[in-house]
């Protein structure tokens, strides 16, 4: 980096403002730790492009995801934590006190950090893919396949992945497409026994998507088709659906710790069991950066309690 403009002293930085990334800075306030947390390019992290989440504990009529996110973060600041709209850039966690460096050249120096910078589902690049997620297309059947009770719906994979969203959608869709682009699925066996031989889920096969079709209706969109193209003949066809659910995998936010702390050979921050603790002393990681199995808001949140608390005992050595 370049221009460095000084360097800060901080207890805790918090890098991430998802889930697990505002509750840690909740506990990490309360605790009077006086952390500083990095809310990154986009605050709030995936759940704002969620729409009504109903199974977040304590919303019983359902929440809109960037409302719930504004009320976590309402609740960090309320409680003394210091959000930062910026970006964590670069880090050195080979020394210690830790350093960081964010997207305004200011060095930060840390005795403890927690990573949250969560995980990123993978896309298909399609620019109709864009304009409709959140209303039509989603990356998560958990989160809103409730809104498909009875409809038409396509899930686009082969994996593990695409094959638990496909069984969890046939219980509330009428009709469940697999979009695969090979001849076989990569889904382990018993995954694959449970699609074929679930009446209302198809598989497409030696397919990938060309396009997603809707429609806009005043300040609302719609999806009512996928164009279709078969990777052996080059042969166009559209099917109608009501969703599209991309489950292509995901991939976590931790090209920043390459080098840095020690990682599963899926790029997940490798933590000690029971804890959030990684593999340097100090630094701890909560949420779906650390998670490649349930990626769930509420899951995220716990996580990031436990990293505050971890964060907390680590810190008692110290005086502030």
């Amino acid at each position: 980096m370049s221009n460095i403009t000084g360097e800060e002293k901080r207890n805790l930085v918090i890098i991430g403002s998802g889930p697990a990334g505002l509750t840690s800075g909740i506990y990490a306030a309360r605790a009077d730790l006086h952390p500083l947390l990095y809310e990154g390019l986009i605050s709030g992290g995936q759940l704002i492009n969620a729409t009504l989440i109903e199974n977040y504990p304590g919303f019983p009529d359902g929440i809109q995801g960037m409302e719930l996110m504004e009320k976590i973060k309402k609740q960090a600041i309320k409680f003394g934590a210091d959000l930062r709209f910026s970006s964590i850039e670069k880090v050195d966690f080979l020394q210690y006190p830790f350093l960081l460096w964010d997207d305004n050249d200011i060095a930060i120096s840390a005795l403890s950090v927690i990573i949250a910078t969560g995980s990123s589902p993978r896309l298909l690049g399609l620019p109709s893919e864009k304009e409709y997620l959140g209303y039509g297309v989603s990356t998560c059947a958990t989160c809103d396949g409730y809104f498909y009770k009875g409809k038409v719906v396509a899930v686009v994979g082969g994996g593990d992945t695409a094959a638990i969203e496909a069984i969890y959608l046939a219980n509330l869709a009428s009709k469940v497409y697999i979009i695969h682009r090979r001849d076989q699925l990569r889904a382990c066996t018993c995954n694959q026994k449970k699609i074929f031989n679930t009446p209302n889920i198809e598989v497409i096969w030696d397919s990938v998507v060309e396009e997603i079709k809707g429609e806009t209706k005043g300040f609302t969109k719609n999806v009512n088709a996928i164009v279709l193209k078969n990777v052996k003949t080059n042969e166009l066809k559209t099917i109608n659906v009501d969703g599209v659910f991309i489950a292509i995998g995901h991939h976590p936010n931790t090209e920043l710790f390459e080098g840095q702390l020690e990682l599963t050979n899926d790029k997940y921050i490798k933590t000690i069991p029971g804890s959030t603790k990684t593999s340097v002393e100090g630094i701890f990681a909560c949420g779906d950066v650390r998670d490649p199995i349930y990626k769930q808001a509420v899951i995220a949140a716990g996580s990031g309690a436990m990293a505050a608390i971890d964060a907390q005992k680590f810190l008692e050595n110290f005086n502030f």
